[in-house]
């Protein structure tokens, strides 16, 4: 947990909001608390998904195409959950001793180093769903939407529905990693440059290896990889909406026990940036204690259950397309000053940590 600062207005200097000074008090028990020192359900979590994954491919064989090809589908979508919680300080307080565990391509498709950077930059909440500095947006400028030509226009609002979500999105993804990696090769990036080499040769040895417990690089990119990262635009269907309060941009799913145990509890998604050094195994357990404070400070951006975007969105698309108050990078500073911050209740909403 980050060290707390009593002039933050309830946020330690990593830039966590709390909701009140006996919720951070209460916080700060549970940190002091054995099991979450010694951080014992994420050690348990890395233990699990790699013993899991590992003995799935290593009896391949006995397992069959279909239960083996299942595990290896839950446990790589697993995998990148258990990413997004290294990449947030866990289980230890050392970033390269946390990398080590997130840094092997079980999930294949891009390099660890990357993903940590790329969302970072994510949880800088005022530029929350910013078409142009939040990477992870699903909102265009309007100059970008005009230079779309009309076929890339209906792909986008197919990616919008969910069931095109789950079919496009990972190969929307997948193009826009290699075009990245593209120009950073380009342009001589030598950091990006050093992560794709160590990925791509650790990918290579990861298939070669399968390959002997006869599991084709092939196969895996097409039944095993693609599907996991389709399971995970589960999770991410509707995370963020552009809204003018911070706060009230990213939703409060509850959704259902294994729901929950696959994406590591960030269905409560909004518990999340506002506290992102908070453990996945306390998410849940702060959100019930505080869940009509929650939902209040969110506006009543609520889910309840993943089913609900199925029948809601499963042909009909979510209106993301060009950002309703962002229309380049020069106007949100100009939209900024305006606002003089964006406010949420009676505590301006800070922006999220940098590590």
């Amino acid at each position: 947990m980050p060290t707390l600062d009593p002039q933050s207005d309830y946020r330690p200097a990593s830039g966590a909001h709390y909701l009140s000074e006996q919720q951070r008090a209460r916080i700060l028990t549970l940190s002091r608390s054995w099991i979450w020192r010694l951080e014992l359900p994420t050690w348990l979590l890395i233990g699990v998904i790699y013993t899991g994954w590992f003995n799935t491919v290593i009896h391949w064989q006995q397992l069959g195409t279909v239960m083996g090809s299942v595990l290896l589908i839950l446990l790589s979508a697993w995998y990148m959950s258990l990413q997004h919680e290294l990449i947030h300080g866990h289980p230890t307080p050392w970033r390269g001793v946390n990398q080590l565990f997130g840094t092997l391509p079980l999930a294949v498709w891009y390099p660890y180093g990357l993903y940590r950077d790329s969302h970072i930059q994510h949880h800088r909440d005022d530029d929350l769903t910013h078409p142009e500095k939040d990477p992870e947006s699903y909102y265009y400028s309007a100059s970008q939407w005009n230079h779309f030509s009309s076929f890339f226009k209906y792909i986008v609002r197919i990616n919008n529905t969910f069931l095109g979500r789950l079919v496009l999105g990972p190969a929307l993804d997948i193009i826009g990693t290699i075009r990245s990696a593209g120009r950073a090769f380009y342009s001589g990036d030598r950091q990006t440059i050093i992560m794709w080499v160590i990925h791509l040769a650790l990918l290579l040895c990861l298939f070669h290896w399968m390959a002997s417990y006869g599991i084709s690089p092939l196969y895996y990119l097409l039944v095993v990889s693609y599907p996991a990262l389709s399971l995970t635009k589960v999770r991410s269907f509707f995370e963020h909406r552009a809204v003018k309060n911070s706060a009230a941009r990213s939703t409060l799913n509850e959704a259902a026990w294994h729901w929950r145990l696959l994406f590591l509890n960030l269905n409560y998604h909004l518990v999340h940036h506002d506290l992102p050094s908070l453990p996945w195994y306390g998410l849940r357990q702060i959100y019930l204690e505080n869940r009509i404070e929650y939902q209040h400070r969110s506006e009543q951006f609520i889910v309840r259950g993943y089913a609900q975007w199925l029948e809601d969105y499963a042909v009909t698309a979510l209106e993301i397309q060009v950002h309703p108050f962002y229309a380049s990078a020069e106007n949100a500073v100009i939209e900024r000053d305006q606002r003089g911050g964006i406010e949420s209740g009676d505590r301006r909403s800070p922006s999220i940590e940098n590590s």
